[in-house]
């Protein structure tokens, strides 16, 4: 998830510093952690939720963007990124679209 997710941010003129949020598959803590550290993103732009519901399977990035729905704000710039059964994976770059007020 790491690489893939510095791929798209390289091929989208990105920094660090441009990421607002880091939104990775909620499959366990371990491998979130290793991919923000080897991704060099900044923990306080990332979006975890496992401890609270666990791996959702397909569902763990759109949960995240629903809980953490309030602090996005229109432009925020965001990296999904997940993989999946045998050898796959992927990430999106996103813009967020509208305010995120509940």
């Amino acid at each position: 998830m790491a690489q893939v997710s510095l791929d798209i941010m390289e091929r989208n003129n990105l920094t660090h510093e441009d990421l607002d949020w880091f939104v990775p598959h909620q499959a366990n803590i371990r491998i979130i952690d290793a991919a923000v550290a080897r991704a060099g993103v900044a923990p306080e732009k990332v979006m975890i939720n496992i401890e609270r519901y666990g791996n959702t399977s397909a569902g763990t990035i759109p949960l995240c963007l629903w809980e953490w729905e309030r602090n996005l704000r229109k432009g925020d710039n965001i990296i999904l990124t997940a993989f999946g059964a045998g050898f796959s994976w992927g990430s999106v770059y996103l813009k967020w679209g509208y305010d995120g007020n509940k």
